[in-house]
């Protein structure tokens, strides 16, 4: 009787190993993100906070599509406001669950930063790393504060960063085994659901599938032009990522005239594009560089070395060197509305490229790794450790580091914009129409009407501010005329801002202010509620 083959001892051994690692590594993410919480519980004594008001803007939306009035701040008026419309669906389920959607939004964000960390080592061995170098790459990106950050923001960063990896993950392997489906190319359409920038990563995919080489006897490298099979495959696999984007992309159209989202008019829609700048580069290394050093010096060798690759056994193209290189090459033609490099709060939208440059760098570092392994010396082990004691120091000192950033965000916001919305909770008559800057925590904790002076759920007001600039005046003067065209009953707003509100002869009348003490978070460290002329109905004592 035929029986199966039984694995070999040694085959066991490298399986329980990697399964030992991925948990050490999972725990080892939780433990991260535990620490980062402990502080922020600390620091609110015992509640939960996020760490930009944006999250909040999340919440309001999701409360909106569970009571049925899909993305909306104020019932009855849907927005495009939400560039991560996967997530904000998640806050709305969040708002059905027994406590608090604060909780239930930072317990997934945790879940998501532990698979993303296991993606990472997976990423590492289907690029054929040892267990050793793919273990390095997922503890770094364990270690990574802004990671840790992220995870319990309530932002949508980690659900980006493990939809890409997972998508990157099945394409290595339909770059291996072309037989299999194109479900990879539908993973990152779902991921652009998550973030916008899936839509980048989608078509760098695309490319990369079609970027074949062959090795020529004489030893050089030729391109092989893509069959019919391969172009099929992709269009099939680009026609599932549009049935993931499609609905969504209609749903902003019909109720903005736009498939985009308003949130990228706000944060680009003053800058325009323009020719990738050098200072954006000092930008991204100052990102990339202090929870990562030496993978950000060693990530261009990885790519190399994915390029050397190309045509040989190991070959599995080039897209996690493309997409770390593609993102802030994007973003470098863009200006936000102040002017600046556009990166988002504090750069989080180029923390999902972490994963990829831990990977890229421990690439890079192979040829050193496998030099130590070779070595029959017996300190060969010793310097193994001190390379990787080394390696993981800055970070580990730059996650002791972010612990403390995060916890004070959480409580720059906590005593800005939740303070102040929670003082007006039982003050203002729910009819007044207030005109706000930041628009999350407000419309979160409060059930009034907004007018939002920066576009999110307002974009009308961008027509204000391009009229006063084609007039010669600056955009402030259009959000002003925005707001004598609105006329809010009271205004929410950092003067710092928008500093007319508090020119002499104003006709806005400070009624109340909060300071936010040493803030790092907040677009000013006063956050002052304004009386209008049009004010209808008076606080309540």
């Amino acid at each position: 009787m035929l029986r199966a083959p039984m694995s070999s001892p040694s085959a066991k051994n490298r399986r329980s190993g990697a399964r030992a690692t991925i948990v050490a590594l999972a725990v080892l993410a939780v433990l991260v993100c535990a620490g980062y919480l402990a502080g922020e519980l600390y620091f609110l004594d015992g509640r939960l906070g996020f760490p930009l008001d944006d999250s909040w803007i999340h919440l309001a939306f999701g409360r909106s599509l569970a009571a049925g009035d899909g993305l909306a701040i104020n019932p009855g008026e849907p927005v495009a406001g939400s560039t991560a419309p996967l997530w904000t669906a998640l806050f709305a389920v969040w708002t059905w669950l027994p406590g608090s959607a604060l909780f239930w939004a930072k317990l997934a964000g945790v879940a998501l930063q532990a698979a993303t960390v296991v993606l990472t080592f997976g990423l590492a061995r289907d690029l054929r790393l040892g267990r050793g170098l793919a273990a390095l790459a997922g503890a770094l990106t364990a270690l990574t504060s802004w990671l840790a950050w992220s995870a319990l923001s309530g932002m949508e960063v980690p659900l980006f960063a493990a939809l890409s990896l997972a998508g990157i993950r099945r394409h290595l392997a339909e770059r291996t085994r072309p037989d299999l489906p194109p479900l990879s190319l539908a993973v990152l359409g779902v991921s652009a659901l998550a973030r916008p920038e899936g839509l980048l990563l989608l078509a760098l995919a695309g490319f990369d599938r079609l970027l074949r080489f062959r090795r020529e006897e004489a030893g050089g490298v030729a391109w092989v032009r893509p069959g019919g099979t391969a172009i099929r495959a992709t269009a099939d696999g680009m026609g599932l990522a549009l049935l993931a984007v499609a609905p969504v992309a209609l749903y902003y159209l019909a109720i903005g005239g736009s498939p985009l989202p308003t949130t990228l008019a706000v944060k680009s829609g003053y800058g325009g594009l323009h020719l990738p700048q050098l200072r954006y580069l000092h930008v991204v290394m100052g990102i990339f560089l202090r929870p990562q050093p030496w993978a950000t010096f060693l990530a261009p060798a990885g790519a190399v070395a994915l390029v050397r690759r190309m045509g040989g056994a190991d070959d599995r193209g080039l897209l996690p060197a493309l997409w770390l290189a593609a993102l802030p090459l994007a973003y470098s033609c863009q200006t936000s509305a102040t002017g600046t490099p556009l990166v988002g709060n504090f750069g989080r939208y180029l923390f999902p490229l972490f994963p990829l440059l831990a990977v890229l760098g421990a690439l890079g570092m192979e040829p050193v790794a496998a030099a130590l392994a070779a070595s029959r010396s017996r300190a060969r082990r010793v310097l193994a450790a001190m390379a990787v004691a080394a390696l993981l120091a800055p970070t580990v000192v730059d996650a002791v580091r972010g612990a403390g950033f995060y916890a004070h965000n959480v409580a720059d916001v906590e005593t800005g914009d939740v303070a102040m919305a929670r003082w007006l909770a039982s003050r203002l008559p729910p009819e007044a129409l207030l005109g706000v800057v930041d628009l999350g925590a407000t419309a979160a904790i409060l059930p009034n009407p907004i007018v939002d002076l920066v576009g999110i759920a307002n974009p009308e007001v961008y027509g204000f501010i391009r009229r006063a600039q084609a007039a010669g005046h600056p955009w402030r003067q259009g959000v002003l005329d925005f707001i004598s065209a609105r006329r809010p009953d009271y205004l929410l707003a950092f003067p710092a801002w928008l500093p007319p509100l508090d020119a002499p002869g104003s006709p806005f009348r400070r009624v109340h202010s909060v300071e936010i003490p040493d803030n790092i978070t907040l677009a000013s460290d006063e956050l002052v509620l304004y009386e209008t002329p049009w004010t209808h109905y008076p606080l309540r004592p």
